[in-house]
């Protein structure tokens, strides 16, 4: 602690700081809310690689259901923030986690207008996480979604709501939906690698578990975005049992649109029809229990000479880690004379 009239940080202080971050590490998040349901709003977690272009998906997503007549929240829920940057044309849109910090440093409360931001019919915030090294991704998410309940999350009348959540990361605060069933289905995001496809194997086998533990969020299916026809993606999809809702072509002009921050799903527009399936087919999509791959299934969907799958693990023995005189020592064994 600090000495009144004096700000020089004490050693107390630290020990302070690191006993606070220990204690919020401890708490449990509150219990999922159980109360009647009173609305049809279909809440559905998007799971794919960094990377892999769930922000450019769901963005167009979102806007092409607004569009049709939908009511749509879109949230991001990845650390980056970078979900609704396409939505707002490359701005980025003050996050839920330093929206409440500044407010309770200032003592004031959050109000939905400080975090939720709209745009020709979709709604959208983002969640945020912590800066490098000062806290938990994971528990930043929960943390965030304690606070939407206290700004009425359960009563808001949306007909879809979209999680975009980073797959790759494998904290129980990213597995939230699926673990506490707060979402009613999943949608995997990858492309023809197998990096994409690892990741959505990762998730569908959290599926799989927290189904088995009487869990009931499914996955609909997968979205192959990037597509360059390869078809390893479709296979994965289907040897795990899910359908594939939609396949965004690799195109130079949406890549280059995109990177532009250009929505390029607008039914009237030319990939319009494209979105429109996706939304269609998300829309009606059952949650399925998937059964997910072991390793050698997802390298299966390769060819050997791509993966180095055919190569066949040679052992290490201790004459290759050390130096051959440090092992070769004298015996201790005691030999007598012939007398």
């Amino acid at each position: 602690m600090t000495r009144k009239g004096d700000d020089t940080p004490r050693e107390d202080d630290n020990v302070d700081i690191f006993n606070l971050l220990k204690d919020e590490a401890a708490q449990e998040p509150d219990p999922v809310h159980t109360g009647e349901v009173t609305k049809e709003t279909q809440i559905i977690a998007i799971y794919g690689k960094g990377g892999i272009g769930k922000s450019f998906s769901l963005a167009n997503l979102s806007y092409n259901l607004a569009q049709r007549g939908k009511k749509v929240l879109l949230i991001g829920c990845d650390p980056k923030s970078d979900t609704t940057s396409l939505l707002f044309g490359g701005r980025s849109c003050p996050t839920i986690l330093e929206v409440s910090s500044a407010k309770k440093a200032a003592g004031e409360e959050v109000s939905i207008s400080d975090v939720c931001f709209k745009r020709d019919g979709v709604f959208a915030m983002e969640l945020g996480g912590p800066e490098v090294g000062r806290g938990c991704g994971g528990r930043g998410i929960i943390h965030g979604f304690e606070l939407l309940e206290k700004l009425g999350f359960h009563d808001w009348d949306f007909d879809y709501v979209l999680l975009d959540f980073l797959g790759d990361v494998v904290c129980g605060g990213f597995g939230l939906p699926i673990a506490r069933d707060m979402c009613q289905k999943v949608i995997v995001v990858a492309s023809n690698d197998l990096q994409s496809l690892y990741v959505a194997n990762n998730v569908c086998s959290a599926v799989e578990y927290f189904r088995k533990l009487g869990g009931n969020v499914g996955v609909a299916g997968m979205l192959i975005n990037k597509d360059d026809g390869s078809g390893e993606a479709a296979a994965f999809a289907d040897k795990v049992g899910i359908p594939v809702l939609a396949a965004i072509p690799q195109d130079e002009d949406i890549r280059r649109k995109s990177a532009s921050y250009q929505i390029v799903g607008d039914p009237a527009g030319a990939w319009g029809p494209m979105f429109s399936e996706l939304a269609d087919n998300m829309m009606t999509a059952p949650p399925r229990q998937p059964n997910p791959l072991d390793q050698d299934g997802l390298l299966g969907l390769f060819a050997a000479s791509e993966t180095g799958a055919d190569y066949v693990l040679t052992p290490a023995v201790v004459e290759d880690m050390c130096d051959p005189s440090l092992i070769s020592k004298e015996s201790l064994e005691v030999v007598y004379d012939n007398v």
